[in-house]
């Protein structure tokens, strides 16, 4: 049996925490082994858009998720910002994939840069440099040329964009459903299984109707 994949999971100050929470949930169920950071203004997004207060210490986040998504032992570490101890902070010890989500654009800037000002830019700065998968997805509406020039350069560097641009095929019956659709196609990028919803061509999925020839 293989090893389960690692990912590092990012949650940064944009809006969407919803994604980056549900993405964690179902990499844990999925068998991931995961290793969580997240900014202090994901702290604030996520109190000002879920009501969450995420613990500020890691032991206490790592305990406060582990029971709320019923992970097993060893499956999740929780990191501090500045841990530079930190297996995502090196080479030696790459996860298998990174998905940095909600991702800011300031997070994007920093990232495109090459900065590594905290471990969350680190772990990003080290997938790309050992040509692992790194998936970003922005939270932003509209897009600045700044932002787009920066998404640009990470997509030549080998990052993976993916937009919180869900999906309406599904027929999506209420707002997790949205959130399913983008947490499917991160799961996707990573190889984690998942059955979040049914995919394009399955017969759940009813295909658009055509239109009647013109007479």
């Amino acid at each position: 049996m293989s090893a389960p994949r690692t990912v590092t999971l990012a949650l940064t100050g944009a809006s969407g925490m919803a994604y980056g929470l549900r993405l964690l949930e179902t990499l844990i169920g999925g068998g991931a082994r995961v290793w969580l950071i997240y900014s202090q203004v994901a702290q604030i997004v996520a109190h000002q858009e879920l009501d969450l207060r995420l613990p500020t210490q890691p032991r206490e986040a790592q305990r406060h998720f582990a029971e709320r998504y019923g992970a097993a032992d060893g499956q999740l570490a929780v990191f501090g910002r500045d841990d530079w101890y930190a297996p995502p902070a090196s080479g030696s010890n790459p996860a298998d994939a990174m998905v940095i989500c909600p991702c800011s654009m300031g997070t994007v800037g920093a990232v495109a840069a090459g900065l590594a000002n905290s471990l969350i830019e680190r772990a990003a700065d080290v997938m790309l440099k050992e040509r692992r998968r790194l998936v970003l997805v922005p939270r932003e509406t509209p897009f600045s040329t700044l932002h787009l020039e920066n998404l640009l350069k990470l997509d030549r560097a080998g990052a993976v964009i993916l937009p919180a641009s869900p999906g309406f095929y599904t027929r999506p019956r209420s707002v997790d459903d949205l959130v399913d659709f983008v947490v499917a196609r991160v799961l996707d990028q990573v190889g984690v299984a998942h059955t979040l919803h049914a995919r394009w061509g399955d017969d759940r999925v009813e295909p658009p109707p055509t239109e009647a020839p013109e007479p």
